[in-house]
């Protein structure tokens, strides 16, 4: 019987509550840590061992290093700084790459052919420049990006309707950070779509400011990192709805960075774009009808990250 075995590179807040994430959600068989502070991953590992005494699945967690990649189906990038002061996410590019010139080379040698996840920030470059460096398919790279950023944006709209989240279905798209964009004409309640449903009702969706709901659902995340020095929660059980969808083969289409060949304009970058996930990683990218303003900003949005990436390649 195969087990299913998750390896998470950094051991900090976002890594440790992604690993609590995939433990009590009983996704994985193994979990192993591997972190440059050995001693913290040997204690999250601990700690998450504990936890499984009373979950409903047992999960072998350790720390280990990076020869543990070498049988591994998933990797996550969980390392690197999180955002300070008035940083951006992009901000932290410099720090970042410093940090996975650290994870390349061992990653490479371990013989790592899993799907790798990438977290760590600016998500989208990132995923991309560790895509190249480490030479792995590119549908087998990936970024959880606005996974995250659309939740935000349907728990606002749920707050706005009164209505439930999952009743919601909409997209964040672009960059996990400044530039993302919605794609409205996308967006809808219970199968109607979200703009018909303002004209048809205007004393309740009519009354939906759409930039506003934007706007609050981009600033969701910093509201967490400043109110708590970190995001944990949210990302840990986005990363676990990407990882179920990859092993259960279930084929979900889910908004993830990936790299664009031509889809939507674009090629040669990482961007958040609805896309089947399965076994096999990205299956097929989802391309999703947008007004012409829409299409503007999601270029803008390429646009900066393909720059940004150039300039990760020269560090």
């Amino acid at each position: 019987m195969k087990t299913r075995k998750v390896v998470i590179i950094g051991a900090g807040h976002v890594g440790s509550h992604c690993g609590f994430s995939l433990v009590t959600q009983g996704v994985c068989d193994e979990l192993v840590f591997i972190d440059t502070d050995h001693e913290k991953a040997v204690a999250q590992a601990m700690d998450l061992e504990d936890a499984t005494v009373y979950l409903p699945h047992h999960v072998n967690v350790r720390a280990g290093g990076y020869d543990e990649m070498a049988d591994a189906d998933i990797a996550v990038m969980a390392a690197g700084p999180l955002p300070e002061g008035n940083q951006t996410r992009m901000d932290t590019l410099a720090a970042t790459i410093k940090e996975m010139k650290t994870t390349v080379e061992p990653m490479k040698q371990s013989g790592f052919s899993g799907i790798l996840i990438g977290i760590s920030n600016p998500a989208d470059v990132i995923a991309h420049y560790l895509q190249v460096r480490i030479g792995l398919p590119a549908n087998h790279v990936i970024s959880t990006s606005t996974t995250l950023d659309s939740a935000r944006l349907r728990r606002v709209l749920a707050e706005r309707t009164g209505l439930d989240q999952k009743s919601i279905h909409a997209y964040v798209m672009g960059e996990h950070g400044e530039s993302q964009m919605v794609a409205w004409s996308n967006a809808s309640v219970a199968g109607v779509p979200l703009r018909e449903l303002m004209k048809k009702e205007p004393e309740t969706y009519g009354k939906l400011d759409l930039d506003e709901v934007a706007d609050a659902a981009r600033k969701g995340g910093w509201t967490v990192l400043y109110g708590k020095k970190s995001t944990e929660f949210g990302i840990g059980t986005a990363l676990v709805e990407i990882v179920k969808t990859i092993f259960h083969n279930e084929r979900k289409i889910l908004p993830v960075s990936c790299l664009l060949r031509g889809q939507y304009g674009q090629n040669d970058v990482y961007a958040s774009v609805p896309a089947v996930l399965g076994a096999d990683g990205v299956e097929r990218i989802v391309e999703i009808d947008m007004t012409p303003e829409e299409s503007r900003k999601f270029a803008d949005s390429c646009g900066a990250m393909r720059k940004n990436f150039e300039i990760a390649m020269n560090m």
